[in-house]
């Protein structure tokens, strides 16, 4: 039987949406002790707070609060009289319940493609937020245990995958939704990749670094394979606008991961219900 812990980190590794249910406070006689709890998502439950009425009513909270995309904790207190209010049966344990709602926050996914200069950098910027970093080159040195020593602190989950024919193949192991950052050494491994994750329905935003003149030429090749408006769901430059003109590896980085992290923070603001403009990634 799956615990609750075990169902969060799940649910965090699925990249799905979930609430994690926690009796408070306890008056009189109740089912459970506080402390217990229970993790709601759209449309499963792992562990319980005690049953009945109190547990259904938690339940069907919680999933409003998925539905809604809510960040924030919500609590309740129900009554376990025969005299209470009930739609799911009658708990008369004569006690009284408080419980609190804490949405699981989505945790981002973001696979960087190339792993050089600027790459290395802008990983060392992503590692120290809590997400889930996919790091991919297919050159062994670039991915290294001294390569990436910089990370060695990181907070968040790094995986490495070093595919030294097909890097693309990468793509269909990412969790949906993860944007992916296109900058590797070569210009024929990147329009590889471009090409493979516009055929791909479950990925976040596409970015692609480089001129104008290599997205002409990939631009153009990509139109002999998909219609304008799929080609066009690849974003470059990448970066915040005005703060992209310099070549240093740690402007670029800083530039690319500010624009990223703004994109993902508007992206949860419109889950939220209040949409605002989302800046490119």
């Amino acid at each position: 039987m799956t615990t609750w812990f075990e169902a969060v980190a799940e649910l965090r590794s699925a990249r799905e949406p979930a609430v994690l249910v926690t009796v408070t406070e306890v008056r009189g006689h109740a089912p459970r002790e506080a402390g217990a709890k229970m993790v709601v998502s759209a449309t499963r439950t792992w562990a319980s707070i005690g049953g009945g009425n109190l547990e259904e009513e938690a339940v069907r909270r919680a999933r409003e609060l998925v539905a809604s995309g809510a960040t924030g904790p919500a609590s309740f207190t129900s009554n376990l009289s025969d005299k209470a209010p009930f739609q799911h049966g009658v708990q008369c344990c004569g006690g009284e319940v408080t419980v609190l709602l804490e949405p699981l926050a989505v945790v981002a996914s973001v696979a960087i493609f190339g792993v050089g200069h600027v790459g290395l950098e802008l990983a060392r910027i992503l590692a120290r937020h809590d997400i889930e970093l996919h790091l991919v080159d297919s050159r062994t040195e670039s991915l290294s245990d001294e390569a990436l020593a910089p990370l060695a602190d990181a907070v968040a989950a790094v995986h490495a995958h070093h595919v030294p024919v097909i890097p693309e193949l990468v793509l269909g192991e990412l969790p949906r939704g993860t944007r992916v950052l296109v900058l590797t050494h070569d210009h024929a491994e990147d329009l590889a990749i471009i090409d493979a994750a516009l055929r791909c329905d479950h990925l976040g935003s596409i970015g692609l670094i480089g001129s104008s003149a290599k997205w002409a030429r990939f631009r153009s090749q990509l139109l002999e394979s998909f219609p304008a408006e799929v080609v066009d769901r690849v974003e470059t430059p990448i970066g915040l606008p005005g703060v992209t003109t310099s070549k240093e590896p740690a402007a670029i980085a800083v530039s690319v991961a500010a624009a990223l992290l703004a994109a993902e923070e508007a992206d949860g603001a419109e889950r939220a219900g209040a949409p605002v403009a989302k800046q490119r990634p």
